[in-house]
């Protein structure tokens, strides 16, 4: 006796999308990808321009700098997995799309990208030279 014997039903959604010239959601998806991630998330701001023409969507981000540790993640593997999620439902509408992170609420710094901000405030790199004009010593080798 079998316990599944059930009828063989066709499923009723499809892969192909019915029309090629439908975008997604891009500001939903957004939105409800991010929003986990942020202390207040009425401070994100979504923007998105669709290019019919170039079959491209840009889509820019913005919100509070005290959650960008939490957005990008571990080295950066957050906001790789949303962009990730975001190409994908692009290609089913052949688009591609591109993802730019602005602002930061610090007083000076509003309407600079995350990646702007983050070089500025990074140390200079350290120099190998010696400080001071003192001349490096001379090591010769011993011979025994």
């Amino acid at each position: 006796m079998f316990l599944n014997r059930s009828e063989q039903q066709q499923p009723n959604h499809s892969l192909t999308t019915n029309s090629q010239t439908a975008s997604p959601n891009y500001v939903g998806l957004v939105k409800f990808l991010m929003q986990p991630f942020l202390e207040a998330p009425e401070s994100l701001s979504v923007d998105c321009e669709i290019s019919s023409t170039l079959k491209r969507a840009w889509i820019r981000i913005a919100f509070e700098s005290a959650d960008k540790g939490k957005v990008f993640g571990r080295g950066g593997r957050n906001i790789q997995a949303i962009r990730t999620v975001l190409a994908a439902a692009a290609e089913l509408t052949g688009q591609s799309v591109y993802l730019d992170i602005y602002g930061s609420t610090t007083p000076g710094r509003e309407g600079m990208s995350v990646e702007e901000d983050q070089q500025e405030r990074r140390p200079p790199p350290r120099s190998r030279e010696r400080s001071g004009n003192a001349p490096r010593p001379i090591v010769k080798p011993r011979t025994n």
